[in-house]
């Protein structure tokens, strides 16, 4: 198993197929409820083909979660180009519009890590390491508005972040998304608590 989750490996069109037929399975269904067996019957390769470019199913897991992040990490690319507060508000409509999709099934780095109990298993550690990028990106983002206390604020977004996640899920969306805008206000509004600048 790649050591850094992040690193994408080389793959042809065939490891294409399968990281997209098994990245669709994993949010719909699950990641242990999608066997290796459904994922080569319906990218229609050959076993030997799907062992080649993933050689344990944690293998292609862990791509699966690295994909993830790196979509978001695409999304969030261009955050620097408009005011800071603004780039965390859109980010939180996006959640929000997400959340409200019929086809939503949860956070999918929540779905990954409730399945893999072991939190130095390598799945769970680039979720991890995800929600640390996470809540780096918030923290210079609220730093850069201004705001007086950015660590413990980027820890609220990204607990906010987490309830969204599952909010979504198991709540009417209107009613959950009108409680995130709001909170996400309160965050970004907090006054400065004593001993923080």
């Amino acid at each position: 198993m790649s050591t850094d989750p992040l690193t994408r490996p080389r793959r042809g069109d065939a490891g294409i197929r399968i990281l997209q037929t098994a990245s669709r399975l994993f949010y719909a269904e699950g990641v242990h409820t999608v066997g290796v067996d459904r994922i080569i019957a319906e990218t229609g390769v050959a076993k030997a083909t799907f062992y080649h470019h993933f050689p344990a199913k944690d293998d292609l897991v862990l791509a699966y979660v690295a994909e993830q992040s790196r979509a978001q990490r695409g999304i969030a690319a261009g955050a620097e180009a408009v005011p800071p507060r603004e780039a965390i508000l859109t980010a939180f409509e996006r959640m929000c519009t997400f959340g409200a999709d019929p086809a939503y099934r949860g956070c999918p780095f929540i779905n990954a890590a409730a399945e893999f109990h072991d939190p130095a298993h390598p799945v769970r550690r680039a979720v991890a390491e995800h929600r640390d990028w996470c809540r780096r990106l918030f923290r210079d983002l609220l730093a850069a508005d201004g705001h007086p206390d950015p660590e413990r604020a980027a820890g609220a977004l990204l607990l906010l972040k987490d309830g969204l996640g599952v909010g979504f899920d198991l709540d009417d969306p209107a009613a959950v998304g009108d409680a995130v805008r709001a909170a996400v206000h309160a965050v970004l509004d907090a006054p400065a608590r004593d001993g923080a600048r």
